[in-house]
């Protein structure tokens, strides 16, 4: 929890009663590796905050193939802003640490703690500016390209997520990414 309100006093000020309230409705979480926090056609019914892990953000294409679009480390929120179905999954790469509020009770939070909407809006800026830095490659790149590329962007993740999502990510095969590891080591 403390790292919830750490990250939250970056972005605005809060009282003890209010960081009360938000302790008071933050529920801890858990999901393992490969388990989803939001599924791909339903409304997110809860807000996250990622303590401990990293999810990934994926859909499959027309073909069926699984596509990771973007990594998401700690200390990042995750919520749906329109209230609407999600047309991709959010789904743990590694086991993982969460804060989450019902939607319900994120509404509450916000209705009772003036500058909330400030906060929240703050964050939103700064995760879309992380977010536009961090999507997946454009695919004109060469393999090796992305891949440096990808290192300089997660540096922390390579040795902490499965290749197959790395892959997945760059729009590789597996196979591909094991040779140019390869060649860069």
């Amino acid at each position: 929890m403390k790292e919830f309100i750490e990250y939250i006093l970056q972005f605005g000020n809060l009282n003890k009663q209010q960081i009360s309230l938000i302790t008071s409705k933050a529920k801890e979480t858990e999901l393992k590796k490969d388990d989803y926090f939001a599924e791909a056609g339903k409304v997110l019914k809860r807000v996250g905050f990622i303590v401990d892990g990293i999810l990934r953000i994926c859909y499959y294409n027309n073909k069926g193939e699984e596509i990771t679009k973007i990594f998401i480390e700690e200390k990042h929120l995750l919520y749906n802003l329109k209230n609407v179905p999600s047309t991709e999954y959010i789904q743990a790469a590694t086991d993982c640490k969460l804060l989450t509020f019902s939607n319900q009770d994120w509404k509450e939070i916000s209705d009772t703690i003036i500058d909330w909407d400030s906060i929240i809006q703050k964050i939103t800026n700064k995760a879309l500016a992380q977010k536009l830095e961090k999507v997946s490659p454009l695919v004109s790149q060469d393999a090796t390209t992305r891949y440096l590329e990808f290192m300089q962007k997660y540096p922390t993740l390579v040795n902490r997520i499965p290749l197959s999502y790395i892959a997945s990510y760059l729009g590789i095969t597996q196979q591909s990414l094991s040779r140019i590891r390869k060649n860069i080591q």
